[in-house]
């Protein structure tokens, strides 16, 4: 199996979420931590950065609190996930942003389960159309921003990166993003994540973060109770479409 984020060369293997290189990395021990349904229910409630109790994941796992206990456990011993405790309860997040860039790219890759009714397809539309991937946009939202910053020279795609071009910089200012603590100019402040619905490419790292946060700030976007799910205010549809002419309904 080839997770985007993990690296094996003859015995190295290298995990970006926990910062360190293994020496004879067992990969498929973190792929079968994956690979359990149950567990990939878990990840995936977390994949919109936000921390939540082990009650709350059970209940998006439709599991018994003590079942969902046992594969959090796995999670953290496997460095997938990390937990802090406060009183008498614990709360869980997704190690880091890596991760989350590899769960969206293996939900890519995979195949898509079949819309067997019309309250399945329902359900699927909204985190199809917009959606956090941990701390930035992703979805048919992202993606077709994504696009627009590319076609007006603000974003320049580099194999698997975005460059600020200098033009960008006084766009991204002009919606109140300054980039300048972002990182040294020239530098690749942009990381091309693989969307799983879309199979494109929408905006990451640091770039992707910031423009995520200002259009939250700005209300033009709203979390929604579902995780994970964003959804449009009225008006952030017409500052989006008059900003990048995009238009999702």
């Amino acid at each position: 199996m080839l997770v985007y984020g993990m690296t094996a060369v003859r015995g190295l293997s290298l995990h970006p979420w926990r910062g360190e290189a293994d020496l004879d990395g067992d990969i498929a021990a973190v792929a079968s931590l994956m690979a359990d349904a149950t567990r990939a229910t878990i990840l995936l409630s977390l994949l919109d950065g936000r921390i939540r109790p082990a009650g709350e994941l059970a209940h998006l796992a439709r599991v018994t609190p003590a079942t969902a206990s046992e594969h959090l456990a796995k999670l953290v011993a496997g460095g997938l996930v990390t937990v802090e405790r406060r009183g008498r309860f614990r709360y869980y997040r997704l190690a880091n942003s890596r991760l989350a860039e590899a769960l969206e790219t293996l939900a890519a890759l995979a195949p898509h389960r079949p819309t067997d009714s019309v309250g399945h397809r329902q359900q699927a539309a909204p985190i199809q159309r917009a959606r956090l991937c941990y701390d930035h946009l992703a979805g048919t939202l992202g993606v077709q921003i994504t696009d627009a910053l590319i076609a007006e020279g603000t974003l320049v795609q580099e194999e698997r990166a975005f460059v600020l071009s200098d033009k960008g910089r006084a766009a991204f200012a002009d919606l109140g993003i300054d980039v300048g603590p972002l990182g040294r100019r020239g530098s690749r402040l942009g990381r091309a994540c693989l969307d799983w619905s879309e199979r494109r490419y929408h905006l990451a790292g640091p770039l992707g973060v910031a423009l995520t946060s200002r259009l939250l700030e700005l209300s033009w976007i709203e979390r929604t109770p579902t995780p994970r799910v964003l959804s449009l205010t009225n008006a952030g549809r017409r500052a989006i479409k008059a900003r990048f002419g995009v238009t999702l309904f």
